[in-house]
């Protein structure tokens, strides 16, 4: 997904209080958003759909499945270096990879950084093989997560 956000794009008080519901409530209705709110259904509508829409403000949306309740309880990061004349086919390769869960480009003495899902170490190693048979990779790095600290968060930025 391309982030069509640009630093034009800003979140009036209405958009986010609207997401700070959402957030604690995803799966909230437009008229229950706007009841305990105290906004008018048509406003909120109208938010959302500036909010789903050609700026992709909100995300699509998606369900967040712990990697456990699929078999996959070990998390890794693995930092990889690549050959930047193969960086388009490196996609094509790494994004055929199921456990590869989020591919970040990053700067510094890596151009990859990829959070995967495995069984058990095996299967970690399994993967970082896989990675490294893809086309422009060059080198990896595996680190294990032992435990998520702080989970991904949005909402401390809406106050």
């Amino acid at each position: 997904m391309t982030n069509k956000v640009t630093q034009s794009t800003f979140l009036d008080a209405t958009d986010k209080q609207i997401l700070r519901a959402l957030d604690q409530d995803p799966r909230a209705t437009i008229a229950f958003l706007a009841q305990s709110l105290g906004l008018a259904r048509g406003t909120v509508h109208a938010r959302m759909q500036k909010l789903y829409g050609p700026q992709e403000l909100l995300a699509a949306e998606t369900i967040k499945v712990p990697p456990s309740a699929v078999g996959r309880p070990l998390r890794a990061i693995i930092t990889a270096q690549v050959e930047q004349s193969q960086f388009d086919e490196l996609v094509e390769d790494v994004s055929e990879i199921h456990e590869v869960v989020e591919c970040l480009g990053v700067s510094g003495n890596h151009d990859l950084h990829i959070e995967v899902v495995a069984a058990d170490a095996d299967d970690i190693y399994r993967v970082t093989q896989r990675l490294m048979m893809c086309r422009g990779v060059t080198r990896t790095s595996t680190m294990l997560v032992l435990r998520e600290v702080i989970p991904r968060r949005m909402s401390q930025l809406l106050r």
